[in-house]
């Protein structure tokens, strides 16, 4: 039997890297309308016909007639033979070699089967939303704006209290089920991972349904779970929305990004259908590397908060890489406390458009970003925004483009930093919290340890504005329980300090003759005590 490697594997190289870098390593390209032309490497040619297309990873060549993708070109264009082309590939992508080996046939029939599980409790799911139990979950979905057109096209369905699942599927063997994530073992049988939950499948490029997305109706945090990682699922290589927006991303010439599922699908249906959104709160460099393949443009549309602002500083430093000088990456945000669903229900896509138009190009955000994060009206200050700002552009792959914004910057530096007048700054100020280097190494380490409490404290993690995939400290040992208790009596503390300050804001208010801050305070004073109370609790457990 012919050894191949895993199809995961080449897939992934596909989706990692973009058929125009591939191929402009040894072909000049031009863009003409969608495609990119140059002349056929394969015959000799004088007028361009070999079209490249970046969106859906194929040349063609009109003239001889060769066609392929970013393997098949490396195979012919060097020489080489299959094994050699993946290895340099791989080298390409900074992805490590897999084993050579066949791909498993009894692989294949497992996946295939978890696609059928999961489309099979998509259905179940759908039809409890219209159930008596499921009124809450479709009374709320409605609330949001949703119509039934719309809860038909992305499948949203209700995970009863009960569980349905798993006892539906008694017909099918216990891992099977585990192994989609849908359901898991514990001391008194299997049980549903999901229940009383809005739930949202989750597809991939080929339109299965590979996981969902759940969202809490009680207020509970976190808002949303989703299936952990698994052999059809992987969270930092899956974009919620982009099996439905792929198309409109190629018509539009950009992808907007947003924070949630449901800005996502109300950004669809309301006159962005290019829209999409990470899982959970952690933007990857796979989710760039899918929307740079499909298009390099890309707006980022995040709340105007101090956790918005610190998610667009993120989303920055990891798109840097992908950027060439095609491409055109953005920032919008969205003030005043609210998000893009908020905005559409109360201003209309007119308020939506208003707000994507005034987006800031990256170049002028990371140099405003620099500018508020470091004091450059001395020369320690001005030093440290210089070896940031290196740091940053270090990042871009593209020379000469590298070497362009470099002399951007420069210029920006003479004319402009002795001369500093805050007031010019448009964008808020960024609030970066202090974690100190202790409670760091401590998350880094409780991060890479236990993904499941990533799913459920995601949100907090992401806002402390740490690097997890910092190297983990080998000096650490905390069971999940311990490392649970340090994460939410580090959040108790994170919301002391946040009600102590409101405090003393409403103290000078009081002071300045407000009659109302007394209540407020008093208010303030007694979420305190009850915060106290509870971390007191946790410590003595």
């Amino acid at each position: 039997m012919n050894k191949t490697y895993n199809n995961n594997f080449t897939d992934e190289l596909r989706q990692r890297l973009s058929i125009v870098d591939v191929i402009s390593r040894r072909v000049p390209l031009t863009k003409k309308g969608q495609n990119y032309w140059g002349c056929c490497p394969f015959h000799n040619e004088k007028t361009p016909s070999f079209s490249v297309s970046e969106d859906k990873g194929f040349y063609h060549c009109f003239g001889c007639g060769e066609h392929g993708d970013i393997i098949s070109f490396t195979m012919k264009s060097e020489n080489v033979d299959f094994k050699t082309a993946i290895k340099e590939l791989a080298d390409m992508a900074g992805l490590p070699m897999p084993e050579y080996k066949p791909r498993d046939p009894a692989a294949v029939a497992r996946e295939e089967s978890y696609v059928q599980i999961t489309d099979r409790a998509a259905s179940i799911y759908q039809q409890k939303l219209f159930e008596p139990s499921g009124a809450h979950a479709l009374e709320y979905i409605k609330k949001r704006g949703f119509t039934d057109d719309m809860i038909e096209k992305y499948r949203i369905g209700y995970a009863p209290k009960n569980n349905i699942i798993s006892g539906t599927f008694n017909n099918v063997k216990p891992d099977a089920l585990i192994a989609t994530g849908l359901v898991r073992r514990g001391d008194y049988g299997l049980y549903d991972f999901f229940r009383d939950k809005l739930m949202f499948p989750i597809f991939n490029a080929h339109n299965q349904i590979v996981a969902f997305s759940g969202r809490s109706l009680d207020g509970s945090e976190p808002k949303y779970i989703n299936t952990t990682d698994t052999e059809l699922f992987h969270k930092r290589q899956t974009i919620f929305g982009f099996n439905f927006a792929r198309e409109a991303i190629h018509r539009a010439n950009r992808s907007i990004v947003v924070e949630g599922q449901i800005d996502a699908i109300q950004m669809q249906n309301h006159g962005f259908p290019e829209t999409v959104a990470p899982l959970g709160t952690a933007l990857t460099e796979d989710h760039i590397a899918i929307l740079c393949k499909a298009n390099r443009n890309i707006t980022f549309c995040f709340d105007g908060d101090a956790a918005g602002q610190k998610a667009a500083v993120r989303a920055c430093g990891i798109v840097l890489p992908f950027l060439r000088d095609n491409s055109d990456v953005k920032f919008a945000f969205v003030t005043g406390g609210k998000d893009p669903d908020e905005v559409l229900k109360t201003g209309g896509v007119d308020a939506m458009k208003k707000i994507i138009d005034s987006s800031v190009g990256l170049i002028d955000f990371l140099w405003d970003t620099t500018n508020k994060s470091y004091l450059i009206s001395t020369p320690g200050g001005r030093s440290m925004a210089e070896k940031f700002l290196k740091s940053q552009i270090e990042k871009i792959v593209n020379v000469d483009f590298r070497r362009e914004i470099e002399n951007e910057y420069d210029s920006r530096k003479f004319n402009q930093w002795h001369k500093w007048n805050k007031k010019d700054n448009k964008l808020p100020q960024i609030q970066l919290p202090s974690v100190d280097e202790i409670t760091q190494k401590t998350l880094v380490y409780i991060v890479n340890t236990y993904p499941e409490l990533v799913e459920r404290y995601g949100e907090f993690l992401s806002g402390l504005n740490i690097n997890f995939d910092a190297e983990i400290s080998n000096d650490l040992v905390l069971d999940v329980k311990s490392a649970e208790k340090y994460i939410v009596s580090l959040k108790l503390h994170k919301y002391i300090e946040k009600l102590q300050s409101d405090k003393k804001e409403l103290v000078q208010l009081m002071l300045s003759g407000d009659a109302g801050a007394k209540s407020q305070i008093e208010k303030i004073d007694s979420d305190i005590s009850t915060a106290n109370e509870k971390l007191e609790l946790l410590i003595n457990d």
